[in-house]
């Protein structure tokens, strides 16, 4: 079977798959892949990741079997979220929609989160030393 999975960097060597992390009733951590059923599914929610600020993933189709046994090898849960899902508790929501918080450091781009913090001062940098060679030709213009 087909489904629709959640991925950060696609085709990467820093590549990670979306998870929710629930604290079950047993007090334990639990780290859950949702595998979506319907491609529209996975899209929304990841536009709602993205509404959040959160590092925007890209929606793609795997088999089941292969995702089953990924989640098996790294102590995750794998769930199916089905066309036409409907909660059936408080917590099953999180599958509609995702929660308020993010998780601050990400496993899959330790590396990356790195170079992004400085990214910003080298692009406005980049965008100032830009602004000053257009204002300089827009004087000489006049």
């Amino acid at each position: 079977m087909r489904v629709f999975v959640l991925l950060f960097n696609a085709g990467t060597d820093n590549e990670g798959i979306h998870t929710i992390r629930l604290v079950g009733s047993d007090g334990r951590e639990h780290n859950i892949v949702m595998m979506f059923e319907s491609a529209e599914d996975a899209e929304r929610y990841a536009m709602l990741l993205e509404a959040q600020d959160f590092h925007v993933p890209t929606v793609e189709e795997l088999l089941a079997e292969e995702i089953e046994e990924f989640c098996a090898t790294a102590n995750y849960e794998a769930k199916l979220i089905p066309v036409g899902f409907v909660p059936q508790s408080e917590e099953e929501r999180i599958f509609l929609s995702p929660p308020a918080t993010n998780t601050e450091k990400t496993d899959w781009s330790e590396d990356d989160d790195d170079r992004a913090a400085s990214a910003p001062e080298e692009d406005e940098t980049m965008v100032s030393s830009e602004l000053d060679d257009i204002r300089r030709r827009l004087e000489g213009l006049f």
